[in-house]
């Protein structure tokens, strides 16, 4: 496994997170050495789908890609739908492409990479409901068990965490993709 020491990983997500898709990774990237904080446009916790709570350590608003090595986010229908509507979720995401940082994606999570405007031209996965989706966005869309395109990671499903963590950390522990861009 890559050493992830010293690394800092965002999560953001809101309610109605997938619950595996947020804790499989959490644990994967702190097993590695990172360090994982929870982004969320707001409260001081957040609850999955399935009922997993989370801590909240900073706001959308408040949060800066700056101070972080690299971005996850969780898929789950109701979590991806609440946060391509916050601007500063959005443009939280946007700053990791334009930093050119790894960002690690599954199932519903996608629709907050189109909100960001930065699929087109990218080779993704995502639940497949999502395909047209990403294909009227300007990215080519595949369906395999995770699939890496400069620095972007992305997953189908819950079924996929075991390819996509193994991806998100080799990813964040090659660290900047200048290919990956906004």
């Amino acid at each position: 496994m890559a050493e992830l020491t010293d690394k800092r990983v965002a999560f953001l997500a809101t309610n109605g997170f997938e619950d595996s898709e947020l804790t499989g990774p959490w644990d994967a990237v702190t097993g590695g050495g990172a360090s994982a904080l929870m982004i969320a446009p707001e409260g001081s916790e957040i609850t999955g789908k399935n009922g997993h709570v989370q801590t909240v350590d900073l706001s959308s608003a408040d949060a800066s890609a700056d101070d972080f090595d690299a971005l996850v986010l969780p898929g789950g229908v109701v979590n991806a739908d609440h946060l391509r509507l916050d601007k500063p979720s959005i443009a939280f995401s946007r700053a990791f492409f334009e930093q050119h940082k790894p960002v690690g994606v599954i199932c519903h999570g996608s629709w907050i990479l189109i909100e960001a405007d930065v699929v087109s031209g990218r080779t993704l996965t995502s639940y497949p409901s999502l395909a047209t989706d990403l294909r009227n966005a300007g990215a080519a869309w595949v369906d395999e068990e995770v699939v890496v395109d400069q620095g972007l990671v992305s997953s189908r499903t819950p079924d996929d965490l075991p390819a996509f963590n193994s991806k998100v950390i080799e990813e964040i522990a090659e660290g900047r993709h200048s290919g990956q861009t906004a």
